[in-house]
């Protein structure tokens, strides 16, 4: 899948398309929003991710253009303003979503796939390891023929752990990319979680275990048969 990124931050975008990139999308970026508007009408992308505050020419504009021209693709706004008319005008000058900075990368990965699950893209492979699947959808995994259901942050994290093929994911990964950048004090919700995932694989009957790596972070284990 092709993601554009049109971001002034140029941090923020080059972090934003490292995360995407991990994921297997294909991205290119544009720091400002004449770059922007150019990318987006020469090439075909099934995601563009816009700032609404850009140099040149600003994210609502380069929206309200897109759109003139009957260009669908599904945009998810980028803004520091939380006021909501800022929402309200980038939802009429047809955004599909929106997100305030700061956000977690979990929530962004999120409204990406919910986008495009909208417009009927493919993008979701259910990831599987040992005798366990996660289905994206319903968010629930699968084993054998039992499923039990994942809270949020729990599927966030087995995603995660499932996109590492049993290499380790450290809790600094885990912060980063699911309760955003920058707080200490979620360090324990990562043990907290662990936990609650062990509980449901135990559940499962599932061979697969969540390993501990001593000052490092999880891994899955048990995934060969």
């Amino acid at each position: 899948m092709r993601v554009l990124v049109v971001e002034d931050e140029i941090g923020l975008a080059d972090a934003i398309g490292a995360i995407l990139k991990k994921e297997k999308y294909i991205v290119e970026i544009a720091n400002d929003g004449q770059t922007g508007l150019e990318y987006a009408l020469k090439d075909d992308y099934d995601c563009i991710v816009l700032d609404i505050m850009l140099p040149k020419m600003n994210g609502l504009d380069v929206l309200t253009y897109l759109r003139v021209k009957e260009i669908e693709t599904p945009v998810l706004l980028l803004t520091a303003k939380s006021e909501v008319d800022d929402k309200i005008k980038g939802l009429d000058c047809g955004a599909d979503d929106y997100l305030t900075k700061p956000f977690s990368t979990g929530e962004l990965l999120a409204r990406i796939r919910a986008m495009t699950r909208r417009r009927g893209i493919v993008t979701d492979i259910n990831p599987k390891y040992g005798d366990i699947t996660l289905d994206l959808k319903k968010g629930e995994l699968l084993c054998g023929g039992s499923t039990i259901v994942l809270g949020r942050k729990e599927f966030q994290m087995m995603e995660l752990l499932l996109s590492q093929s049993g290499k380790v994911v450290t809790k600094e990964d885990f912060v980063k990319k699911i309760w955003g950048y920058g707080d200490e004090s979620e360090y324990n919700n990562v043990e907290v979680y662990i936990s609650f995932l062990r509980k449901k694989l135990a559940l499962l009957h599932s061979k697969v275990q969540i390993k501990t790596k001593r000052s490092i972070g999880y891994c899955l284990d048990g995934g060969s048969k």
